[in-house]
């Protein structure tokens, strides 16, 4: 088979599973809603289940809704049968996936949350099925084809599902006001919980800071300028931001003179600089430095008032993208 076969081939598999997800964004109806608010007033956590294929994407969907704020565990529905049973309670809601909704390894589970009192959201094609019927709500699932030929792997299936757990934790962190610190709470571990928890005055210089009055000379500004990375604040009597001198802006000034030292301040800053503040994530200042070209921020309290200064360079090597 050329190579060309094979990309086509692969094409076709996107565009189907794309048009199934697109499919069951259009037929999405009430029930969705009634899920999510089911989800969001237990006082327990999500209980997900499914057999097989089917387990596998459950899984995921546990995983997405505790990562969001929403405590959620997978359940074998068979080990649920030998002891692992003991996890569930009444204040808990289940998720149950099941391409045909009538998977016989899933209804011992059914059968002893409906005990339980537990309410059951159903991910399934089968509206009509055992599963269905034992449910409080169900989603439609369904898919008319399969990308794997004859129908041998669950494949167009097992993405709707997935993509409905995803649609469910989504609108659910959204009814909840589920926020950046929220998520940056629950992952505080690698390069991820870094960009989200690191804010400005985590890196910030406070100490010795490049500040000048606004009635100095360049003379004075350029070796502030050599010794401090190119950026120089200008502040008032207060200590109030009136303006940045930086590198670029004192090469400009030699272009234009020869005696660029006897010049003030005043003549050279930049009256309204970027700034930044000292509580913003990392990451946003970052991308206001690149937006703009700029190496470096002061940064300004409610007063306007220099507190610090952060450059970029700095935050990069912080991790703040």
């Amino acid at each position: 088979m050329p190579p060309s076969d094979l990309v086509e081939r692969g094409r076709r598999v996107l565009r189907l599973e794309g048009d199934a997800v697109r499919a069951t964004a259009d037929r999405l109806a009430d029930g969705f809603g009634a899920a999510v608010r089911l989800l969001a007033v237990a006082r327990g956590r999500v209980i997900v289940s499914g057999v097989g294929k089917s387990g596998l994407i459950a899984r995921k969907i546990a995983a997405t809704l505790t990562s969001t704020g929403t405590p959620a565990t997978y359940l074998h529905p068979v080990d649920s049968l030998h002891g692992d049973l003991g996890i569930a309670s009444r204040d808990d809601v289940a998720v149950l996936l099941s391409k045909s909704g009538a998977s016989d390894e899933l209804f011992g589970l059914v059968e002893q949350l409906k005990r339980l009192g537990v309410p059951i959201v159903a991910l399934t094609g089968g509206l009509d099925s055992p599963l269905a019927r034992a449910s409080t709500v169900v989603l439609d699932a369904g898919v008319t084809e399969e990308a794997c030929p004859e129908t041998l792997a669950p494949t167009a299936s097992t993405t709707v599902a997935l993509a409905l757990g995803d649609a469910l934790a989504v609108a659910l962190l959204e009814l909840k006001g589920f926020t950046r610190d929220d998520f940056a709470a629950l992952h505080p571990g690698g390069a991820l919980g870094r960009r989200l928890l690191l804010r400005v005055r985590d890196v910030m210089l406070t100490d010795d800071l490049p500040l000048l009055a606004p009635d100095r000379p360049m003379r004075e500004c350029v070796v502030l300028l050599a010794k401090k990375r190119g950026t120089v604040a200008v502040t008032g009597a207060a200590g109030e931001l009136l303006g940045v001198v930086t590198a670029g802006d004192l090469t400009r000034l030699m272009e234009r003179t020869d005696t660029f030292l006897d010049v003030p301040v005043r003549d050279v800053m930049t009256r309204t600089p970027r700034t930044a503040d000292a509580d913003e994530l990392g990451s946003a200042a970052v991308e206001r430095m690149e937006r703009h070209g700029i190496m470096a921020l002061p940064v300004v309290d409610a007063g306007a008032r220099v507190t610090g200064v952060v450059h970029l360079h700095d935050l990069m090597r912080a991790g703040a993208v």
